[in-house]
Parts: C-alpha cells; sequence; structure tokens
C-alpha cells in the first residue's frame, strides 16, 4: 500500500523516503529537497528514522549509542519496529493527510538491509512485521543514495553503534537496498551518492517533481 492508498489519508500528500548506506548524503539531500520543495510553496515535514518523534528520540539513543553494546538482533528489530509505528501514527500519517510533502530520512527498507541483511536475520520473517508496524505505509518514491562503504565509513567521525559494524555488514546492506531497488523500479532511484551534492540535487528534483501533480491529484 503506497500513500495514496491509504484510506486513514483523505487529502494525500507525497511520501519521499531518503535511503543508503553510512555517509551517502541522507541527510543533506533530504534537507535541500525540503528547502526547494517549500521555495515552491509546498507544505514540507522533514523527519527521519529513528528518532523523529519525542519517543523515537529516546528509541534512537538506545540504539545508536555504542555504549548500548550488543544487542540481540530480534531486540534491535523490535525496538526499530517501536519507532516506526511511533513515526507513522503520530507523524506521518497526520502530515500526508494534510496535503504536506513528508521527507523521512530512512524507513523501512533500513530495517529489511540493516536488521535483516545486515544482521543475517530472515527478512521474509522481519518484513511483515516492518509492514505491520507502518499499516503497510509505502513512500511513493525511494530514493537510494548508493555509495562503497568504504568510503561512506571514512566521512564519518566518531562511528555510532552501526557505524562501527564491519565492512562486511555494510556491504550487505548496500547490496540489499540495491536489490529493494531493482524489484520496483517504478517507486525507487537509484543515485550514485559520490556526485557533488549539487548534482545529486538535481537528479532528486527530477525524480520527485513528476510524483508531485499526481500524488496531489490521488494517484500514486
Amino acid at each position: 500500500m503506497h500513500a495514496s492508498d491509504d484510506p486513514l489519508v483523505t487529502e494525500v500528500g507525497v511520501f519521499v523516503a531518503f535511503e543508503g548506506g553510512e555517509g551517502s548524503g541522507k541527510s543533506t539531500q533530504s534537507r535541500l529537497l525540503a528547502q526547494w520543495l517549500e521555495s515552491l510553496g509546498h507544505p514540507v515535514v522533514l523527519t527521519r528514522e529513528p528518532g523523529g518523534t519525542g519517543v523515537g528520540s529516546l528509541l534512537r539513543s538506545i540504539l545508536l549509542d555504542p555504549a548500548t553494546g550488543d544487542l540481540s538482533p530480534r531486540t534491535e528489530a523490535l525496538i526499530y519496529a517501536a519507532d516506526k509505528a511511533e513515526h507513522v501514527d503520530t507523524m506521518i500519517l497526520p502530515a500526508l493527510a494534510d496535503g504536506s510533502v513528508v521527507i523521512t530520512d530512512r524507513y523501512v527498507d533500513s530495517t529489511l538491509a540493516y536488521q535483516g541483511a545486515g544482521r543475517a536475520l530472515h527478512v521474509a520473517e522481519l518484513e511483515p512485521l516492518a509492514r505491520w508496524a507502518t499499516a503497510d505505509l509505502r513512500p511513493h518514491l525511494t530514493v537510494v543514495l548508493d555509495i562503497d562503504p568504504r568510503t561512506g565509513l571514512s566521512r564519518a567521525g566518531a562511528p555510532d553503534r552501526i557505524e562501527g559494524e564491519p565492512v562486511e555488514f555494510h556491504d550487505r546492506v548496500r547490496r540489499h537496498f540495491l536489490d529493494l531497488a531493482d524489484a520496483d523500479p517504478d517507486h525507487y532511484v537509484v543515485l550514485d551518492a559520490g556526485e557533488d551534492p549539487e548534482t545529486i540535487h538535481a537528479r532528486v528534483r527530477a525524480a520527485v517533481e513528476p510524483w508531485l501533480p499526481q500524488a496531489r491529484g490521488g494517484a500514486a
């Protein structure tokens, strides 16, 4: 179910997710897209996972703080699912109902890539949990910023709990993002995160722009 199919959304906005590995520039591109859309007069909600809500901020500190130490992969996945449930119910769905453009830095695909492929949980078991937590709400468009993990990790400062995983973990994550995009080309675009930010931003604008009138008119 994509955003425009949700019976709870009475006036459908546009739902865009940015996905990709560490150091891929998701936060920068999310911010640039939000600024561009606001300049066009669109109401915009810019958010992130984990941590887009008050509860989510508390969960984010548990998930990313190196002081947390090792978590059972299933425990980690359930905490991420809790963050997503709160995020969708209290922020994303209300914003879409108001006709806003919602831009999220990470969404369900990150759970499937990091806790599924990265942690080697069975994605077939994990995906129903993530979809249930988000009421099966899916973005109109997911932008995957693709980068070699060795390059991306070199851009980071002090690593958080996830960034500190071995590079093989991040290789598995990258492959899964690309597999997800290959499986649904109508709702994904893969961009080279190694290009300069303004070039990437222009490509993001080109990918998002066709969705604006379609989504507002109720088609996706």
